[in-house]
């Protein structure tokens, strides 16, 4: 099992910056790639972005691409979230997640990712 610790939520207005972090514990080696995810209410959690840790292949929604910057430290076993220019759309809960299958990046779907955080609270103001 892989324990995730997120920090870096808040509250931000439209236009700003946030980072989000996400560090790993526990059977961390065992991990294929780290996303991120998001959940605002009354609506499903919906892929974000995600790195592997073999080759450092990303993944962007469409709806962040070229706004939000996934990276990640392996030697740290942390992932990190960039996010720019800020929309009150984008307010959600974040949650941080781990898949050890390669098919979890092909879907995006939450369903394939195995382990996740607890969320962190991102909110943009108008």
């Amino acid at each position: 099992q892989v324990q995730l610790v997120e920090s870096g939520g808040g509250l931000v207005q439209a236009g700003g910056s946030l980072r989000l972090s996400c560090a790993a514990s526990g059977r961390a080696f065992m991990t294929y790639a780290m996303g991120w995810f998001r959940q605002a209410p009354g609506k499903e959690r919906e892929f974000v972005a995600a790195i592997t840790w073999s080759y450092l292949r990303i993944y962007y929604a469409d709806s962040v691409e070229g706004r939000f910057t996934i990276s990640g430290d392996n030697a740290k076993n942390t992932v990190y979230l960039q996010m720019n220019s800020l929309k009150p759309e984008d307010t959600a809960v974040y949650f941080c997640a781990a898949a050890s299958l390669r098919r979890a990046v092909i879907t995006k779907t939450s369903r394939d990712f195995d382990s996740w955080g607890q969320g962190t609270q991102v909110t943009v103001s108008s």
